[in-house]
Order: structure tokens, then sequence, then C-alpha cells
């Protein structure tokens, strides 16, 4: 048997879309079939049904109503579908035959536009990667904010690379060419991040009219002259787009290109080691991180920002300076600075109020949203109006009020509208003359309603006549069955209920006619006119994405200025010096959870001794010291004042970091494996102008192997890269490298001992510690005391050993190689060779063998 005329039609549409679920729309409801209906079933925990399809067996069916559509897409699409909806394009009671459908947008991770699913201070980014051979274009697109970052990294043979990048931004969903793919353990990384990424290699010979069509300028204007995988990537997503979402996409009217030397660029690892935007904690919260404090934003956009800012520290000390001064003449400016943040607390979200206007989703209700924000622009520019910063004024001369958008708005929309713009209760009575006209009419005929019933009631004599309504049979006239009797002869019978009977007379259903006829015209005109408003404000849209992305700098400078006073931050002085000088330096989150205690630290390194080596004990604080100096740093170069008394910051242009253990996401190897690979990325990549922070290396292998590594590591760093560096350790032997190379200083945490008890008090001093105090910190962390009795003991006789004489005078890396090879020879001397098997000596000729190359190399 043939299918059902409406089935076939269903079949023809889902071959378009084999990878979505399709969502057919049937009346009140959005229906799904065969292998959607079933996954539909599942994952929405709906009924699953059946439908008679014109074959022998049903169809499995299962639907949800088209009124909470958003709620069902949106959890299908968190769960990595792909949603095409497809909608009825013509009014059913006007329809001859089957009413015609049609796919009207595929909604995907990265192209939602409901904005009651995404975080209003975080981006949702799309992102579009190409590459081919060691070259790759990148494009990071915000569909509801209309941002767009475009890059392209070329010779690049380093995945971690790519990894970074893409994890700047967190994108929620990643298309890609099939030539991507082959990097697998990549895409199989990404996979594991919850990251919904497919395939998309269309051919692009026409890459360039694409781009040049979208943004009406030329590459050379958008900064991708001769970017050949950059223009490659952004024409991938803009047909991307346009497939999906169906719509003119003039929400993306600008682009920022960017490259490595931008700004400072934060590798995954120090964004994680630093918690600068997401905790460490595997839920990644906002609490605890930099971003939680010094977010005082009053709006999303600003929020979105702030975020951005934080991810992209500037490396340019006049842009720096360009924020700084207008966040410092805020911090002196408590009262304007109040008057600005309350008037930006009733500004809506207008970057992505403006992109609802592109995807028609925008109704009456977002329209006064829209005008609410803009009512407060002029007061806003009046405040601005008195400062001097450069930035302020910059901020003072480009906001566009958008006067004309309010009043048009103003004029046309009632103040108290339907949500739903299908049902009328839009327009404003004196905004257009037919729609007056209708509304009268409306009024007029429910008025004569209303007299008709005095008069029948009157004529009659039937006092609990009345007429009423409903949209199965209109209006009618109800009658109490005790006075039935009394029923005059031209009512027509309509309706018996238990108590009444309901009847129609030729002159009710004529003035019905009128009323409901002019009802629904009134309800098609006024759809009619705010489409035609709604397509005019659309046209103005980058206008409006202009002046919200000014409000959002507003509000991120007000924002840190309103941190620095609460919490008695101090403007840095920032410079293209080889310096960083901290006094009285405080780690920004860890002194908002702590009580007054919490211990200041100064610092000050240079190019003449860029390497600090920092011994202590666990806990005394190394590792807060260290990290506090990297965020202070990080806060200057956005704009920020810093937790100190006094800083001067020489710009750097990457902060490195190798903190604690963490899982391998690369290759699943060792935690040593790991903090090699990580150290090798440093290595490889550090300049004389960036900032390393390494903690404990090698610590994950033998002492002397662990020793000779980071001694090997301090040398390379300072006859090579010449980096600042900060490098904690509890391998005191090299504090001996003070003495041999002039670039090293040695630092220690102070540490008060009294009886066997030890207090931290957590000042950084010049010098060496003469210990670890790690039974000390055993004891404190509450371990057994036989456990630290023992370990006494075994210290004690560990220390009076010929192993605490031959590394106490271990002067540099070369004695610590020939320590190992003396090592390596009393080993070989005591070897009982009498009672060793031969698996046993193979094994140990096995051993011998790899000590004796690592030695040689």
């Amino acid at each position: 048997m043939p299918y059902t005329p409406m089935m076939e039609q269903y079949l023809k549409i889902k071959e378009k879309y084999k990878d979505s679920i399709l969502f057919f729309r049937i009346g009140d409801f959005y229906e799904m079939f065969f292998d959607d209906a079933v996954i539909a079933s599942k994952e929405l925990e709906i009924v699953l049904t059946g439908k008679d399809c014109g074959q022998e067996e049903r169809a499995p069916m299962a639907g949800v109503p088209f009124h909470a559509a958003d709620f069902y897409i949106d959890k299908l699409v968190k769960k990595g579908y792909k949603v095409a909806i497809c909608e009825q394009l013509e009014d059913p009671a006007y329809a001859k035959g089957l009413v015609e459908r049609d796919v009207i947008r595929v909604f995907t991770p990265g192209t939602v536009i409901n904005t009651n699913s995404l975080e209003e201070k975080s981006n949702n980014y799309l992102l579009s990667i190409f590459k081919e051979g060691d070259g790759y274009g990148l494009s990071f697109v915000d569909v509801l904010t209309g941002e767009l970052f475009v890059t392209q990294i070329t010779k690049c043979n380093d995945i971690r690379k790519i990894y970074d990048e893409i994890m700047r931004y967190s994108p929620s969903e990643i298309i890609a060419n099939n030539d991507f793919f082959e990097l697998k353990r990549l895409v199989k990384i990404l996979n594991s991040s919850k990251v919904f990424i497919n395939k998309y290699d269309k051919v692009l010979n026409n890459a360039e009219d694409i781009i040049i069509t979208q943004f009406n300028r030329s590459l050379k204007d958008l900064k991708l002259e001769r970017k050949k995988y950059a223009i490659k990537s952004l024409a991938s997503v803009l047909l991307y787009l346009k497939e999906m979402q169906k719509v003119e996409l003039k929400q993306l009217n600008n682009l920022t290109y960017y490259e490595d030397n931008s700004f400072m660029l934060l590798d995954n690892n120090t964004i994680r080691n630093l918690e600068i935007v997401y905790s460490i904690n595997r839920d990644h919260s906002k609490s605890g991180t930099l971003l939680s404090v010094l977010d005082q934003t009053v709006t999303p956009m600003g929020g979105r920002l702030l975020k951005r800012w934080l991810e992209e520290p500037l490396i340019d000390v006049e842009k720096i300076n360009y924020r700084l001064n207008s966040v410092s003449e805020l911090y002196n400016d408590y009262k304007g600075r109040l008057d600005i943040r309350d008037i930006l607390k009733g500004i809506y979200d207008l970057e992505r109020l403006s992109s609802k206007l592109v995807y028609q989703n925008i109704n009456a209700k977002d329209l006064l949203s829209i005008k609410i924000s803009i009512e407060r622009l002029p007061k806003l520019k009046q405040l601005l109006d008195k400062y001097k910063s450069n930035y302020l004024k910059e901020i003072f001369s480009k906001l566009d009020t958008l006067q004309d958008i309010h009043d048009l708005i103003d004029k046309s929309i009632k103040d108290d509208p339907s949500s739903n713009v299908k049902e009328g209760n839009i327009i404003k009575d004196g905004f257009d003359k037919n729609i007056d006209e209708l509304r009268r009419a409306s009024i007029d005929g429910k008025s004569w309603i209303a007299n008709l019933e005095s008069y029948e009631k009157e004529k009659t004599g039937i006092k609990t006549l009345k007429i009423g309504y409903n949209k199965v049979f209109g209006y009618y006239i109800e009658v109490s069955k005790s006075y039935i009797s009394s029923v005059p002869e031209n009512y027509i019978r309509k309706q018996t209920l238990a108590n009444a009977e309901r009847y129609i007379t030729p002159e009710l259903k004529e003035i019905e006619e009128k009323i409901l006829g002019a009802e629904t015209k009134l309800v098609e005109m006024e759809y009619e006119i705010f489409d035609r408003i709604r397509e005019q404000i659309k046209n103005e849209i980058y206008r409006i994405q202009m002046t919200s992305r000014y409000i959002a700098i507003l509000d991120v400078l007000v924002s840190l200025a309103t941190v620095a006073e609460t919490n008695n931050y101090v403007k840095p002085i920032v410079n293209s010096s080889d310096r960083i000088v901290i006094k009285d330096g405080r780690h920004p989150v860890i002194e908002t959870i702590m009580d007054d205690s919490f211990i200041s630290n100064d610092i000050e390194i240079d190019d003449k001794k860029p390497i600090m080596i920092i011994t202590g004990p666990n806990m005394a604080g190394k590792s807060t010291y260290m990290r506090q100096v990297a965020l202070i740093v990080l806060m200057a170069q956005i704009g920020s004042f810093v937790p100190a008394s006094y800083a001067e910051i020489g710009v750097v242009d990457r902060i490195f970091t190798r903190v604690g253990a963490s899982d391998d996401l690369f290759s699943g190897q060792s935690t040593f494996m790991v903090e090699m690979n990580e150290v090798s990325l440093i290595l490889n990549s550090a300049t004389k102008n960036s900032l390393i922070i390494l903690d404990e290396v090698g610590r994950g292998t033998s002492t002397y192997d662990g020793m000779s590594i980071a001694c090997a590591i301090l040398e390379y760093i300072h006859d090579k890269i010449k980096a600042k560096t900060m490098f904690a350790t509890h391998y005191h032997e090299l504090t001996n490298l003070e003495d041999k190379l002039d670039g090293i200083k040695n630092y220690n945490i102070s540490v008060e001992e009294t009886d066997d008890e030890i207090i931290f008090l957590r000042k950084i001093i010049p010098g060496a510690a003469d210990k670890s105090y790690g039974i000390q910190v055993a004891k404190l962390a509450g371990l057994p005391d036989e456990v630290i009795q023992n370990a006494k003991k075994i210290l004690n006789n560990l220390e009076n050993s010929d192993l605490e004489v031959a590394t106490t005078f271990m002067p540099t890396q070369i004695d610590i190689f020939s320590l190992e090879k003396e090592t390596l020879i009393e080993e070989i001397v005591d070897l009982d060779i009498e009672n060793i098997t031969p698996i046993q000596a193979l094994n140990y000729l096995y051993d011998l063998k790899k000590k004796a190359l690592s030695l040689r190399m």
C-alpha cells in the first residue's frame, strides 16, 4: 500500500534532513515519526504512540505542543541532536488539499536562538575550522550577539596549540572539514569535552565572494587579504549558518581578525591553573575564580565582555593605559559611578534582543524592552559628558541614543501588549487608521450585542435570558428551561444543556459575522503592521549593536572601578620595562574568602635577576604567592587596578604555569609525563618577555632524575630564554645555582619553629630554606604519631648517610650527573651475583643499560 499524502510529504522532507530530528507541524503539535519518534520518546520522556500511514504497520509517533516546543528543542540540542523545524507555510483553513510545509530552521548547539536556555553572561560560540596541510583557519561566531572572531595559524604541527585556541572560546559546537578529522586524538578529546563536532566540507571555490557579499567590504578592509585558511573557515561558517537558519545574517555585519601578537596568549593549562574564568573543580563553576571577584557588571553584555577581556589580556601598553585611565577616573568619581550603574541596571540585553529581530522571534514585549533600554541612553550620555579620559570620551561621542527607534516603538506598540504577535492587542490606538476603524467595529459590535440582550429580555419577558459566546458555536442566546414556553418562534435551537437551551437568530448571526470578521481582520492587520515595524528596526541593527557594545565597555570599566574601591586595589604603573615590582601584593580571590589574616608579600624581578628559586615547606604559601603574582600581572594587563599598595608591571607576552598534577587528555600518560609535556610546551614557546611559573618540577620521578631535570630546566631558562621565572622547589640543592648563575636569586617562605612545632609566617624573604619541614607538615595534617616518630628515625638515618654528604656540596647540574654515576657504580659492586636468577640478571642488565644511556645523554 502507498503512504498517505501527508506521510509522503513528511518522508520527502525528512530525506533532506537525515541527520536531524524532524519536528513536523500538524495543527497545534509538532509530531515526530519512525526513528525520530523512538529517540524523542526516550530522550524527552514523552509517550510513544503510532499513526496509520497507509502501510500495514503503524508508524511510531511522538509529539509535543507547539507552544512548548522551545523546552523540548533545547533538551534535545543539549544532548547533541540537531532539530529541524518543519512548519506549516499556509493557514490550514485556506489550504486547498494538503497544507504546504517545509523546514524553516535547524537548531544545533552553536545556533540556539532561545535566550532562555543560555547563560546571560556567557557567549555561545560556534566554531568553524578549516585545515589544509599544517595551516588552520578558525572562525568563532555567536549568532545571538553578532560577535565574530577570525584567525589563522600556519606551520603548526602541535595540536596543543590548536586545542588551546579552541578552548579559549569554549565553543558549544564545531564544524570542520575532512582534513581536520585526520587529527583523531584531538577530535576524540573535543568529543570527550562534550563539544558537538561534525564534518562540514563544502566546496568553497567562491569563498571570497561569500565573505564580500556578507560584509559588503573588501578582504583588505576586513584584514583577510591573503589569509587563505581564515577565508575558507569564515566562508564555511557563513554557508552553514544560512543552511541552518535560513535567514539573512544581518546581525553578522562586522568581524575581528586577530593574530598571536594581538593580545597575551593564555594556554588552557594557565587558564585552568590560575582559575581565571572557571574553577579547577570538575563543575567548572564561576565561584572561586578571578572572574567572580571582578564581575560587578550589571548588564549581560558587560558580563560577557569582562570574561573576554580576562581571556585576552592586552600587550599594547598604550591600549592598557587607555583602559586604566578611564577606570581611574571612574574610581575617583564615586557619585558619578553610582549614577551610571543605576542607569545601566535598567538596560536589557540589547545584543541578543537585536538578533531576535533577524530570526523574527521577537515579540511586542521584547520591543518594549528595547524601548525601555533606549529611554536611559540620553541620561547616560549626559553623565558621560564631564569625563576627560580618552576611553570615556570615545564612549560619549560614539554612543548612539537611538531616539528614532525609541519613538517608533513608543508610538506604535501598546504598553501592555499580548506576548503572541498573532493574537492581536499589539498596536496602539492612533498609529494606523485602518486598525482604529476595525477596532471600533469590534467594540461597537460588542456594544450592540449587549444592547440586544437587554432588548430581547424586555421583548420576551425572559428574565434569565443572556447572550454568550464560544469558539464552537459563536454567539448564542441562552434560556433556562423554566422559560422554554416563552421562547419566540424566530429563535432557532442550537444546543441543549442540562438546565438550559441555546438558540440563534438570523439577526444575531449577521452581527456575529461583522464582529468576528472585524476581529479577524484586526488580528491579521496588527500582525502585518508589527512585521513592518520589526523590519524597520531590523534595518538599524548595526546601530543597536554598536550602542550595546559601548554600553558593555562602560559596564566593565565601572565594574573594575567598583571592585577596586571595594577591595582596596591600587592603579598599577604599566610600561614596557622588564620589571615586575609589587609591594604588599595579595591574592585577589583568596583574600575575599579569608578574614584580615591574609599576609601580603612583595616581589621585585627584572632582567638582571629574572629567576626566583623559592623554597620552604608545603602549605606555607609558595603556590599562592606565585599565583597571586601571575593574577596581578594579568589584572593589570586587562586594565584593572590590582590588590597591592604599589605595582609596576612591565608587560608580558604570555603567562605559563606548571602547577600540580593533572589528567592528560592528550595521551593518558603518567603524571610525570604530563608534567614533562607541559614543561616542554613552556620551554619551546616562552620568550624573554614571558612570565613562567613552575611549581615542584621534577617531583614525579626519582630524586636524582628529578633534580637533574629541574637543574637543567633552570639553566636552559637562564641561558636561552631569559624569561621572568618563579620556580618553587623542595630540591634545596638547586639553591646552590644562585652562586653559579648571575640571573638567579633565592627566596624562601619564612617559618617559625618552636619545640618541634612550626608556624607558617607566609612571608617571602631572601635566601634559601634550610629544610622542608615535611614531617612537621605531616603532623599538622593529622598523621598517626607512630608514623611521625618512625619518619623522624628514618630521616635521621638518611641525614647521617653518605647521601647527605654527597648532595650537600652539589653545586651544578654536572655534579648531579657525577653523583648518579657514583651511585650506579656502588649498585653494581653491591650486586649479589651468586644468588641472582637468570631472569633477574636479564632484567637487571636491561635496567642498567637504560641508566647508562640516560647518563650518556
